[in-house]
C-alpha cells in the first residue's frame, strides 16, 4: 500500500522528485508562460491563458484556456466588470508570496494552519495620464502583511518570514525585468 505524505497540501514525494530532477538536469527548470489578450470595449479586455513550456516540453494538460477579464471602476471610466490590471498585480503578488511560504515550509516539514496575505499598493494616476513626468505610471510602493498560523517555534517562524525571498512575483515587481514590446498593424 502506497501512502502519500503531504504537508500543507503539498505532496512531498512529488516535490522531492521535482527537486531531484531539476538538480540532475537544470534545463528542466526553464519555463515559458504565455497569455493572449483581446481588448473588448472601454476598459474591458479578456486574456486567455492555456499553453506553456516547462520541464523540457510543451504542456498539454490544459484542454481549455483560463479566461481572465479586466476592467476599471467607474471613477476610472470603466464599468466594474472585473478587477483592474494593477489589482491583478496585487493578487499575483499576494498569492505568490503565500504559495512560496506554503511550498517552502512543506519542504522543511513545517506544517501551517493558515496563511493570510493583506496587500496595498499606492499609485499616482498622474504618471499614467502623462501629467507629471516625475510620477511613475505604476505602483510607487506596495505593502504586504502575511499572517502565518501553526504550531511552529520562533526559529521556524523566522525561517518562514525569510522564505518570501523565493517568490517569483516578488522578484518581478522588485527588480527590473526587460520587457520588449512590438506594436504592429493588424
Amino acid at each position: 500500500m502506497h501512502v502519500t505524505s503531504t504537508v500543507n497540501g503539498v505532496d512531498l514525494e512529488r516535490l522531492s522528485g521535482t527537486i531531484d530532477h531539476v538538480t540532475a538536469n537544470p534545463a528542466l527548470a526553464r519555463f515559458q508562460f504565455r497569455a493572449r489578450n483581446h481588448w473588448i470595449d472601454g476598459g474591458l479586455s479578456r486574456s486567455t491563458i492555456k499553453d506553456f513550456y516547462g520541464a523540457g516540453q510543451e504542456d498539454t494538460t490544459r484542454t481549455e484556456p483560463f479566461t481572465v477579464d479586466t476592467d476599471e471602476p467607474p471613477v476610472l471610466l470603466g464599468e466594474n466588470r472585473a478587477p483592474n490590471t494593477v489589482e491583478y498585480v496585487l493578487h499575483a503578488l499576494a498569492a505568490c508570496v503565500a504559495g512560496t511560504i506554503v511550498y517552502h515550509a512543506a519542504a522543511r516539514g513545517i506544517a501551517l494552519d493558515g496563511v493570510e496575505t493583506t496587500i496595498e499598493g499606492d499609485l499616482d494616476l498622474q504618471g499614467f495620464l502623462g501629467l507629471d513626468s516625475s510620477a511613475r505610471p505604476g505602483y510607487e510602493q506596495i505593502r504586504v502583511t502575511v499572517q502565518a498560523s501553526g504550531d511552529f517555534d520562533d526559529d521556524q517562524f523566522a525561517e518562514l518570514a525569510s522564505l518570501t525571498r523565493y517568490s517569483p512575483v516578488r522578484d518581478i515587481v522588485s527588480n527590473p525585468v526587460p520587457v520588449a514590446i512590438d506594436v504592429t498593424r493588424g
